[in-house]
């Protein structure tokens, strides 16, 4: 699927977000991964090992002041293209309460200071 599909079906508004994360599999594996966009319903990393689409992830995402661990799907991923870095769409799963309070302040403070980035 191309990112434009992607890009159409997003109903919720994504800030660029720059943090620290690791994203651990299943099978106990841990990649590390910067975020780099969020919104309420995922976030978009970047990392230097593919973490194949349909993987269940645990994500921990950490920034100066906060951190969040939070279940995760990849549901989309882009190739480096020949610079070693791929790049992925992941879509949180089932939230506890304190795991959507800590993404809606993070939100909350990007509502405040940017505006959302546009679809492409």
């Amino acid at each position: 699927m191309g990112e434009a599909s992607f890009a159409v079906r997003r109903s919720n508004p994504r800030f660029a977000f720059f943090a620290e994360a690791e994203a651990t599999l299943g099978d106990g594996t841990s990649v590390p991964a910067q975020v780099s966009e969020l919104s309420s319903r995922g976030c978009y990393i970047d990392t230097l090992e593919p973490i194949p689409v349909g993987t269940e992830v645990r994500l921990r995402i950490s920034n100066d002041r906060s951190s969040c661990e939070l279940p995760g799907k990849v549901i989309y991923m882009h190739s480096g293209y020949g610079m070693g870095i791929f790049g992925m769409g992941v879509l949180f799963g089932n939230m506890a309460a304190e795991q959507i309070s800590a993404i809606n302040v993070w939100l909350r403070e990007l509502a405040l200071n940017k505006t959302p980035l546009q679809p492409c």
